[in-house]
């Protein structure tokens, strides 16, 4: 199957839940919080997550296979907002904040201790709670929306096409996002809010204000996706 992955040079997905490791012991590690990490005593390196030690445990079977450069895509991952009785972990919170998470890593391009600066294409499951589905409660609750169209939470995706909105209609060029500008790809609401916000901020003269946008925006006088998630 490698094989295959590298002569149609097509990437290998896998789905790593760090939701499926979660136990009360590694909560922060799972979850994204500040920890003191965990040490690959013969690799020298040090995870402070268990998304980056579940991916680089994927690279080091396909390294081992001889299969390095082969591309590794994310095909599925999140977090359960409701779940059966005792199931502490299954929150609205948890999983917004792992999914912040998942999406900052994934637009970062910062990688993994042992793909150091590499971006993986991620898919977030899933857009809609399950709500016919057998199984658990937390089976049926991976969603950012409910059945009926309403948010479980937002991870920034309504609020960044209401950025680009506001932008648009107010005196911006939106050319350039536009298909075929020298802005469309990546085609995501997040990379052309980024854009809009960014321009924006500069066309009405760098005062702070502008780029507030309701709490989603802020000045940084550093690379943002060099910084750790906290």
């Amino acid at each position: 199957m490698l094989l295959f992955h590298r002569q149609s040079k097509s990437p290998f997905m896998v789905n790593p839940y760090p939701y499926f490791s979660w136990t009360p012991q590694n909560d922060r590690f799972t979850l994204f919080h500040r920890n003191h990490g965990i040490h690959d005593g013969p690799g020298g390196k040090v995870y402070t997550n268990m998304y980056d030690l579940l991916l680089d445990a994927v690279f080091t079977s396909m390294w081992k296979l001889g299969f390095p450069d082969v591309e590794i895509a994310v095909g599925e991952v999140g977090w359960p907002s409701a779940g059966d009785p005792g199931m502490t972990q299954t929150t609205v919170d948890n999983a917004r904040w792992h999914n912040l998470n998942i999406l900052k890593k994934a637009g970062s391009g910062v990688g993994t201790p042992l793909m150091p600066g590499h971006r993986f294409e991620t898919f977030i499951f899933a857009l809609f709670n399950e709500n016919l589905k057998s199984g658990s409660i937390a089976e049926r609750n991976f969603g950012l929306f409910r059945p009926d169209f309403s948010p479980v939470y937002d991870i920034g995706i309504m609020r960044g096409q209401s950025n680009i909105d506001y932008v648009c209609n107010n005196g911006i060029n939106c050319g350039p996002i536009r298909e075929g500008g020298p802005c469309f790809d990546p085609n995501t609401v997040r990379s052309h809010a980024a854009y809009l916000m960014n321009f924006y901020y500069q066309a009405k003269g760098y005062q702070s204000y502008n780029c507030d946008f309701s709490g989603t925006g802020v000045v940084t006088f550093s690379d943002p996706s060099k910084l750790d998630s906290h």
